[in-house]
């Protein structure tokens, strides 16, 4: 089944997360030099403390075609870009929905919800490196479903 990519927009993003970028409002800080947009995610470590790591993923190419999705029941997770490349984001209502896809503009980050079903981290170019704000304890936190069918993300013709 095919997948066409929608450009990611806070409303469209807001079933499954939010849209870490540097747009609405703001305040100056650091002599009026720099715009704070402040407190873009609601992090949710549960019963956990929030860590930072950093990911260095692959690039794939699209089309991409994927089977896998994961969640992590016990808190949310945000990916930060550490370049200013597009990356694809995936994410579904749940095993039985039809995913979405997503295409950042290079200057955009996602927290994902707690428990948002998504498709692994996908850059398009390289570097893939990415600064991942999410849960750190001693429970498990990840949950993984594969269809029975291939998706395909493909651009629009």
């Amino acid at each position: 089944m095919d997948l066409t990519p929608e450009p990611l927009t806070p409303d469209a993003f807001a079933p499954f997360g939010e849209v870490l970028d540097a747009a609405g409002p703001f305040r100056l800080i650091n002599e009026g030099l720099c715009r704070r947009h402040h407190d873009r995610a609601t992090l949710d470590t549960g019963d956990a403390r929030a860590g930072i790591s950093v990911f260095l993923a692959e690039p794939r190419a699209l089309p991409y075609s994927f089977t896998l999705i994961e969640r992590h029941p016990e808190g949310s997770q945000a990916f930060l870009p550490m370049h200013q490349n597009p990356f694809l984001v995936i994410v579904s209502e749940g095993p039985k929905a039809i995913p979405r896809a997503f295409l950042t503009d290079g200057a955009q980050g996602i927290n994902l919800f707690r428990g948002t079903w998504h498709g692994v981290l996908t850059p398009l170019h390289a570097p893939g490196l990415f600064a991942v704000v999410d849960r750190i304890g001693a429970t498990p936190n990840l949950e993984e479903f594969r269809y029975s069918n291939t998706f395909t993300v493909r651009l629009p013709h």
